[in-house]
């Protein structure tokens, strides 16, 4: 696998899977039903840091949940793609709506389900409980699993090579500052 920063540098938008990427890839249901999902804090801070670098984060997941759609909500995440059986169509629509090139978009995905959409972009990721086939393809593993910070990893690095990691940990290194 290449360096990580060589490979993060022209990354214009981060697409995500939900479970197994967002999630530890667990489906708890309450006895009236309902689905829980737990996401990382630390996740949701690098999309953030994203968003205010300019870069923008889309989620595509095969399932539809209320849940997804909240905390997507939550971090202003857009677009959000549910119950998308084909998640290589998606990529479409990121380049026309967003005028960006498959080669700027990196997409973290972990199951069979996500294999064309991770063939298709330019940055491909997954994450160490992915199955053979998905790293395979990766060109980056992360350190951290799916529902624990991988994604907040990945959002790092694409700061980090970018050159602009230090101008968003500045904001919180001042008190009274946020």
């Amino acid at each position: 696998m290449d360096k990580p920063l060589f490979i993060f540098k022209n990354t214009r938008f981060l697409l995500l899977d939900v479970d197994g990427i967002m999630t530890d890839g667990k489906i708890t249901y309450t006895n009236s039903g309902d689905e829980l999902k737990s996401f990382s804090v630390y996740d949701g801070l690098g999309i953030k840091l994203l968003a205010e670098a300019g870069i923008g984060t889309g989620v595509v997941t095969a399932r539809e949940s209320e849940i997804v759609k909240k905390r997507c909500a939550e971090l202003s995440i857009s677009p959000v793609f549910q119950n998308i059986k084909d998640k290589s169509s998606v990529i479409n629509i990121i380049e026309k709506d967003f005028n960006i090139k498959k080669e700027n978009i990196c997409f973290m995905g972990d199951d069979l389900i996500d294999l064309p959409l991770l063939k298709l972009c330019g940055i491909p990721v997954t994450v160490p409980n992915a199955c053979p086939e998905a790293k395979s393809l990766a060109k980056y593993l992360t350190e951290n699993s799916g529902g624990s910070g991988a994604v907040r990893e990945v959002c790092e690095l694409i700061l980090k090579s970018q050159n602009m990691w230090e101008m968003a940990v500045e904001k919180f290194s001042s008190p009274g500052v946020l």
